[in-house]
């Protein structure tokens, strides 16, 4: 990489940074949408509600395909972005409702307080990450 224009590694290296801070907001923000989601498999859990939602989930995706589309990004890759999202929190739910929390440990029970009131990760319950990746 010797022989690349000082000014154009400059460039690069500002946009890479750019690039990393934004990867460390889009990590706090689905660990945000997680708790959200956990806390929800936890709800379903306790009322034996089934833990899919197919008739949400399709609103869901109508909808981040529009935002999607309004962002000028692909609404298709968005969509197959919140297939993979959702099947994982429908993991997590099965396993929850099964009284195993995803990693395999014990999940919280099913009238716990899983609200994050500790939360030590940088990430504000509010979705503001702290860390300077904003």
């Amino acid at each position: 990489m010797s022989d690349i224009d000082e000014s154009v590694q400059a460039e690069l290296t500002r946009l890479r940074e750019s690039i990393d801070n934004i990867d460390a907001a889009v990590v706090h923000m689905l660990a945000e949408r997680f708790k959200c989601t956990q806390q929800v498999g936890v709800l379903k859990a306790k009322h034996q509600l089934p833990p899919a939602d197919p008739a949400r989930e399709a609103r869901q995706i109508a909808r981040l395909r529009e935002l999607a589309g309004s962002a000028k990004l692909d609404p298709a890759f968005a969509e197959k972005l919140l297939n993979f999202i959702i099947a994982e929190v429908i993991r997590h739910h099965e396993t929850i409702a099964d009284g195993t929390d995803p990693d395999g440990t014990a999940a919280p029970a099913a009238n716990a307080d899983v609200t994050g009131a500790d939360r030590t990760d940088g990430a504000g319950t509010d979705g503001t990450v702290t860390d300077g990746a904003r």
